[in-house]
């Protein structure tokens, strides 16, 4: 029986935060992954498709139930986005032609009059999050940053009117595709910046992975 250690839960950079460029090295290698043969990702939504670095839920009714009257070039706002590092504006790069490995959802978060976006950078070959941000409309018309994590494998979404964040944890030896837990931080707007209002801890079970190991248990923090 291989024994796991909880991996340390990720720290969100919120609103007064400055651009993080530690882990830009770590988002650069996993976006290396990006080919001509490989699928660009590219919706409008929460994700479908299943992967290291995603939750498998529906989507949320807060998510879907309205759309903005204009999409935004998610793009652009990455790269024009002071607030994220060089690198990994530099490693966001098309998969195939034009399509960027964005997942790009829109919903009610905050208290602006219009829809929040939530943007999820992942990696070309295997769908893993590498960044997860979220941008609030302002009077003017732009947006602006007011939460992100860049600690693969990460995924942001919305859940009714919070923001539910899922990060992967692995042991020693996990492969990408079988983490051996994960953490999932649930954050609602205060009025000035998101705070974590609840966490839940999974530990995955390898008694159907060639790898003898407990059943999964299930821990509750908040």
């Amino acid at each position: 029986m291989r024994s796991l250690k909880k991996a340390a839960p990720p720290r969100p950079v919120l609103i007064t935060g400055g651009t993080v460029t530690a882990l830009a090295a770590a988002a650069g290698l996993l976006l290396a992954g990006c080919n001509a043969g490989s699928e660009g990702v590219r919706k409008e939504g929460t994700a479908q498709t299943q992967s290291a670095a995603k939750p498998t839920r529906l989507p949320s009714a807060a998510a879907t139930a309205e759309r903005p009257r204009e999409k935004v070039d998610a793009v652009k706002l990455i790269k024009g986005d002071p607030k994220i590092g060089a690198q990994v504006k530099k490693d966001l790069k098309p998969c195939v032609k034009n399509q960027y490995p964005l997942d790009v959802i829109y919903g009610k978060l905050t208290d602006g009059s219009r829809d929040d976006i939530v943007v999820n950078i992942l990696t070309c070959g295997d769908s893993v999050g590498v960044g997860s941000y979220v941008y609030r409309a302002k009077s003017d018309g732009s947006y602006e940053n007011v939460f992100m994590i860049e600690q693969a494998p990460v995924y942001a979404e919305i859940d009714r009117r919070d923001l539910r964040v899922t990060k992967q944890v692995y042991g020693p030896g996990d492969a990408v595709c079988c983490a051996s837990g994960e953490d999932v931080m649930t954050y609602h707007w205060s009025g000035a910046e998101f705070r974590e209002t609840g966490r839940t801890h999974t530990d995955y079970s390898k008694a159907g992975n060639n790898d003898k190991g407990d059943f999964p248990s299930v821990g509750t923090e908040g």
